[in-house]
C-alpha cells in the first residue's frame, strides 16, 4: 500500500501551476507584442493556413484520450489503459508533424520566418506552443514505459492502480494536455481576429 500524503496541495500540483502560470504569462506578452506590432505600423493582416485549424481537432482528441485513460485506471482496465497511452502518444506525433507541415503551407504561400514582424511572431509563437508540446512526450513516454514493464501480473496491476502518486501524475499530465489544447485554441481564435 502507498503511504497517504500529508500535504493539503502536493508539491507537484505547485510546481505545476507555477509553470502554467509562466507559460500564460509569456504568450500573453507575445500576444500583446503582435498586436503593438501590427497597429503602430500599419501591417497586413496574416492568414494562417487551414492545417493550423485542423490541428486544434488533433490536440483535443488527444485531450479526450487521456479523459478517457484516467478513467481505465480508476476501473483497473489494463488493456484499455495501454492502449490509450499509445493512442495520446501517436495523436501527439500526427500534431507535431502536422504543424511543420502547416509551416511548409505558409512557406509556399511566401509567409516566411523574415518576411514581416507578423510572420515572425506567428513562426515565434506556434513554434514556442509546439516546444512545450514535445516538453510533455518524455512524461506520457515514461507512464507508457512503466505500464508495459509493471503491468504484467494480477498482484502488480492492483498495486499500480493503487498508487495515489501514479493516478495525480496521471491527472497533473491530462492538466498539462488540456492546457496546451486552451493555449492552442486561443492562439488560433487570436489569429483569426487578427486576420482582419
Amino acid at each position: 500500500m502507498t503511504k497517504k500524503s500529508n500535504y493539503l496541495i502536493h508539491p507537484q500540483t505547485i510546481i505545476l501551476f507555477l509553470v502554467l502560470a509562466g507559460i500564460s504569462a509569456l504568450f500573453l506578452g507575445f500576444s500583446g507584442a503582435y498586436l503593438y506590432t501590427k497597429f503602430q505600423n500599419g501591417l497586413p493582416p496574416l492568414h494562417i493556413p487551414p492545417l493550423f485549424y485542423f490541428n486544434s481537432f488533433i490536440l483535443i482528441a488527444s485531450s479526450i484520450t487521456l479523459i478517457k485513460t484516467i478513467q481505465a485506471f480508476e476501473y483497473d482496465n489494463t488493456s484499455l489503459f495501454k492502449v490509450l497511452l499509445w493512442v495520446t502518444m501517436i495523436l501527439t506525433v500526427v500534431f507535431l508533424v502536422a504543424q511543420i507541415f502547416a509551416w511548409v503551407q505558409l512557406t509556399t504561400e511566401n509567409v516566411h520566418l523574415t518576411s514581416s514582424n507578423l510572420a515572425s511572431y506567428l513562426y515565434v509563437i506556434s513554434g514556442l506552443h509546439f516546444v512545450h508540446v514535445i516538453a510533455g512526450i518524455p512524461f506520457l513516454g515514461y507512464f507508457i514505459w512503466i505500464a508495459h514493464k509493471r503491468l504484467k501480473s494480477p498482484v502488480s496491476v492492483l498495486l499500480y492502480f493503487s498508487d495515489e502518486d501514479k493516478k495525480r501524475s496521471l491527472k497533473l499530465l491530462t492538466i498539462y494536455w488540456h492546457f496546451l489544447d486552451g493555449l492552442w485554441i486561443y492562439l488560433i481564435l487570436f489569429f483569426l481576429v487578427n486576420s482582419f
